[in-house]
């Protein structure tokens, strides 16, 4: 089976990360093209054997590209495309379809309630996605949570496949030694207690939360911050403005999968280095950032996590819903200061989303895609 994965861009995102480490476990032959932005996960996926192609896109109407994209996949001789975002699953269906490519599928990764990808979901936007999703075959939620939404818009329940994201688990299990490297790296004291949140930098992940909960919290409490994006200069005039900037560290971003010869820890050894993550986006389709930390046996703060609120209560008991702002993030975080914690456990919920797991269910979609016949896929 050969497949062309298509996505907007390939900058250090969660659906961006997920691709890369679910291209590791496909078996299948798998190329990739980005419509924009080939950035550090491009460099690492073609660091792994991955054929990336760029088709310089411009913009959400750059209308060019829609048959350069259909002439990539035709002489590509694609059995099957896999579109990823917005702009890559409205042009690459389209693209599949002008090719002559029947079976066709695609992952929504980050559709929320109010907002998709950080658009406002309003009623053009919902007749787009709806126009260019009768193109496709199936559409993967990559929780229920998402499943339900797209049900919700109008995208008929038999078209949907729940085929959660997936990670490496063993990759972020706790490290002492990566632990003090990283703290060591990015100029953290030993003894801090550090706070850390991962993600891009936008007004929807709300890290200013975070910012502000520093303030209401002892001098010996950092706040570690791994993404990059457009809210970085409003986060550091936030902590110059309530005098916690030298508390405060932004790493940029950092690919959990990092290429050879980079010397910056990678995110599995900054999860070893954090105390707790928080995560106050109250609009997540899935939860990658949760799911990791609880893999590295960190304790939990969130607003919104599908991929603990979809599974029964206790198989996340190290991870816990925050309703509120600052002053409700820096009292639970004061309390899980003073109860401390020695051991890092491995939550089950950590073991429901195995990367392998996810590859498998996949493959069972993409051949009953080929095939034609009844797309149903089992969630167990």
């Amino acid at each position: 089976m050969k497949a062309l994965h298509v996505i907007t861009g390939l900058g250090v995102g969660g659906a961006e990360q997920q691709l890369r480490l679910l291209l590791r476990h496909l078996p299948a032959q798998c190329d990739v093209v980005t419509l924009t932005n080939p950035g550090s996960v491009a460099a690492g996926l073609a660091a792994d054997g991955v054929r990336v192609a760029h088709l310089g896109m411009s913009g959400n109407r750059d209308v060019d590209a829609l048959p350069r994209l259909t002439r990539l996949i035709r002489a590509g001789r694609y059995d099957l495309v896999h579109t990823h975002l917005y702009r890559a699953c409205l042009y690459g269906r389209v693209a599949a379809r002008l090719a002559g490519v029947g079976a066709v599928v695609a992952t929504e990764h980050s559709i929320g309630e109010s907002r998709l990808e950080g658009r406002p979901l309003t009623s053009g936007v919902r007749a787009l996605y709806l126009a260019g999703e009768r193109l496709g075959r199936a559409t993967v939620a990559v929780s229920p949570t998402v499943a339900q939404r797209l049900r919700h818009w109008g995208v008929p329940g038999p078209r949907i496949r729940v085929i959660p994201n997936g990670i490496d688990a063993p990759r972020f299990r706790f490290d002492e030694a990566r632990r003090e490297e990283a703290r060591a790296f990015h100029g953290l004291p030993p003894d801090a207690y550090v706070v850390g949140g991962v993600g891009r930098l936008t007004p929807g992940k709300r890290f200013d939360v975070l910012v502000r909960a520093l303030h209401q919290l002892p001098g010996d409490v950092r706040l570690l911050l791994v993404g990059a994006g457009p809210e970085e200069a409003a986060l550091r005039r936030t902590a110059q403005r309530l005098g916690v900037a030298e508390r405060m560290v932004l790493t940029g971003e950092r690919p959990y999968l990092p290429l050879p010869g980079d010397g910056a820890p990678g995110l599995a050894a900054l999860l070893s280095a954090m105390d707790v993550l928080a995560s106050p986006s109250p609009e997540e389709a899935f939860g990658l950032a949760v799911v990791e930390a609880l893999a590295a046996g960190l304790p939990v703060l969130y607003a919104s996590c599908p991929a603990v609120d979809d599974m029964p209560p206790d198989a996340a008991p190290g991870a816990r819903r925050v309703r509120g702002g600052a002053e409700a993030y820096a009292r639970e975080l004061l309390r899980l200061r003073a109860v401390g914690r020695d051991e890092r456990p491995v939550p089950d919920v950590v073991r429901r989303y195995d990367i392998a797991r996810t590859a498998r269910q996949l493959m069972d979609l993409y051949t009953a895609a080929l095939s034609g016949s009844n797309l149903e896929v089992s969630s167990s």
